[in-house]
């Protein structure tokens, strides 16, 4: 089974636009966080070809935002947290001084009007599914979206196909960046399967017995990446690998039999492509979101000096081996609910990152996660079909998922959220 030729995908990389000449403007949704701060770290050392025109951030750091905006001297600065906009306004007439301030845009809605803003791209690296709105207003004011954050795919995949254009969106996660990359190597009737690759988390080699007691503290300890506690741990479950999966299915329209994952402990491969032919093309370096940031904020250009590359004057070992889906159900349980569709994916995230907190909290075991993950996707059952999916019905679906796996791991909701 091949993939079929006839149609584009959201993610084309022979949809290569063209070059623009003179810096490319750019909005950096979750300037704050960690794909925000290196890509400013990339457009600062490359002010010939990057000009931010607007930065957004939830508002936990505020300092930091008025300090990224005093280098970069975009037209707008935003904040999610209203409340935090007279500190933020401090804290940016503490940079300026005399100078005139940016605009300052706050509430919930303020990255979403961002990213319809004038700009040639928009990146998306903001967590979590509040994500969703300033992927589609990027989409529909037909800006380029370097997309970082997964969940916009993950909860309203239906919805971003219906907006955006063939070829529109470059992604910026390693995986996908690496797909992409791979990807140009053949034609779409060429490519045979999706190699996902894996570093297996800090629990690589445990069984499902072995996993019983395992601490948050273990759960956290990465032996590759330095990441926030809700990635981490989905790294250590590899759900982060089944919504990549979920994530590769929507971009590049794949069937989910022929996406596959590999685990690869040393993360020096991102991906892998391989085609009819028996061939496979791999995208490797070090384990570097530098990468990826840049390729998404430039395509089709790549940056030099991004990140560094390997020294292959060093002996290393590249090891691979195949997945333990009964240690680690979360890869299937994902590609179940991708082939449901409709809010299952919502569901099914939604309920891991309500887990993810109890066992951080330790009101849950390390296997408990998965298995209330799968009771909550299971009671939710087949989405209803012969409906259009809509952001409302995503909203009300994860606030159910939410509330029910609570509930499932002993924390008490209130009668509104169990509705």
């Amino acid at each position: 089974m091949t993939v079929s030729p006839d149609r584009s995908s959201l993610a084309d990389p022979h949809l290569r636009p063209a070059s623009t000449a003179g810096p490319r403007d750019i909005v950096i949704l979750g300037s704050t966080g960690s794909i925000g701060t290196q890509a400013i770290d990339l457009v600062l050392r490359n002010p010939d070809r990057f000009k931010v025109t607007a930065l957004a951030a939830a508002g936990g750091r505020v300092g930091l935002l008025a300090e990224q905006a005093y280098r970069l001297r975009p037209r707008t600065v935003a904040v999610a947290d209203a409340s935090r906009v007279a500190d933020l306004h401090e804290a940016l007439a503490g940079q300026y001084g005399s100078e005139p301030l940016p605009e300052i845009l706050a509430g919930p809605d303020a990255a979403t009007e961002l990213a319809a803003s004038d700009c040639h791209t928009v990146l998306n690296g903001i967590t979590g599914s509040i994500g969703l709105a300033p992927t589609l207003a990027a989409l529909r004011a037909g800006r380029t979206l370097a997309l970082a954050n997964k969940e916009s795919l993950i909860v309203g995949g239906p919805l971003v196909k219906d907006v955006a254009r063939p070829g529109q969106i470059v992604p910026v996660d390693s995986e996908h960046s690496a797909l992409y990359q791979a990807l140009l190597g053949g034609t779409r009737a060429e490519v045979r399967k999706l190699l996902v690759t894996a570093s297996g988390g800090p629990f690589r080699g445990r069984t499902r017995d072995e996993l019983a007691d395992v601490t948050p503290e273990q759960a956290l300890a990465h032996p590759t990446w330095n990441m926030g506690p809700v990635v981490t741990i989905n790294s250590a479950t590899l759900v982060n690998k089944g919504l990549e999966v979920i994530e590769a299915h929507l971009l590049f329209d794949v069937p989910f039999d022929r996406i596959e994952v590999v685990v690869h402990p040393q993360s020096y491969v991102h991906s892998m492509v391989e085609f009819t032919d028996g061939s496979t093309l791999a995208q490797a370096g070090p384990p570097d979101m530098r990468v990826p940031i840049a390729l998404g904020m430039g395509w089709p250009d790549r940056v030099p000096d991004a990140a560094p590359a390997f020294d292959w004057t060093t002996a290393s070992t590249w090891e691979f081996f195949p997945l333990d889906a009964k240690a680690f159900p979360s890869v299937p349980l994902a590609c179940h609910v991708g082939t449901l569709g409709g809010t299952a994916p919502a569901v099914f995230n939604a309920a891991n990152e309500e887990c993810v907190a109890a066992f951080l909290a330790g009101r849950l075991p390390f296997n408990g996660i998965m298995d209330t993950v799968t009771d909550v996707v299971t009671e939710h059952g087949r989405p209803a079909t012969g409906t259009r999916l809509t952001v409302d019905d995503v909203l009300q679906a994860e606030t159910w998922a939410r509330a029910r796996a609570r509930e499932l791991a002993g924390i008490p909701v209130t009668a509104a959220e169990a509705r």
